[in-house]
């Protein structure tokens, strides 16, 4: 969520197709399971972390509510953060989300990016297009719009908000994109089951790891644009 993505006007003009309004209002973000419960596994066989990716991906024990280390060693190497070739055609300062291949790419200067796992929008919640991070926030209340409270009535309890913690949808950061001056309901945030990485789950929100959103967080300012790419794969 593979073709190199060429710079030519027509290929470029793929990514400028928005997403209905009518869709996006259907949007909304949601959690698959505990943080707790995705630390407790076992390590597969044979699969050795490097010390330096044990240390990004290590504790933030001075967090507002201290971060557990992630259980690194149960995803697939490929979507470990890493420094690469900027591939994505954009400009540096663009979050570009590849939903093909299930990377996020935040842009930098001298023709790099920075490369992140993610799990994206599942069947029938899936969504492309240009817009804006509008805003952010650390350790965010989620409030799921009432058309997800209809399809699950268990979320009931959160119509006026889920308060902040590890257990939060949304995770201890979040990217609230806007096309104009209209809330998509789409967000960038954090989750910390690593079995969702790499996957289509969400209702439509680009999930991260704990610690590459509070790293990409720091990286992004307001008002930096935003592109995801749907059905087109850029590596």
């Amino acid at each position: 969520m593979s073709i190199a993505l060429s710079a030519t006007p027509s290929r470029r003009a793929v990514l400028a197709g928005l997403a209905s309004v009518g869709a996006l209002a259907l949007a909304g973000c949601s959690t698959t399971g505990s943080t707790r419960s995705a630390v407790a596994t076992a390590e597969p066989a044979g699969r050795v972390v490097p010390p330096e990716v044990l240390s990004m991906y290590g504790p933030l024990p001075d967090e507002d509510f201290p971060i557990p280390a992630a259980p690194i060693h149960l995803l697939d190497p490929i979507y470990w953060r890493q420094e690469v070739d900027n591939v994505t055609g954009e400009k540096p300062g663009t979050v570009v989300v590849d939903t093909a291949n299930r990377f996020l790419y935040w842009t930098m200067p001298e023709g790099r990016a920075m490369r992140y796992g993610v799990g994206i929008g599942r069947a029938g919640f899936e969504w492309n297009g240009r817009a804006h991070i509008a805003y952010k926030r650390k350790w965010p209340t989620w409030t799921p719009p009432s058309e997800m409270i209809d399809r699950q009535p268990e979320i009931e309890k959160y119509r006026h908000g889920q308060p902040p913690g590890l257990d939060n949808a949304l995770g201890p950061r979040a990217l609230y994109i806007h096309q104009g001056n209209k809330d998509t309901l789409y967000r960038v945030h954090g989750n910390m089951d690593v079995h969702s990485i790499g996957k289509a789950v969400s209702s439509g929100c680009v999930r991260l790891l704990f610690q590459d959103i509070v790293d990409l967080y720091e990286r992004v300012p307001n008002g930096s644009p935003i592109v995801v790419l749907a059905d087109q794969s850029i590596v």
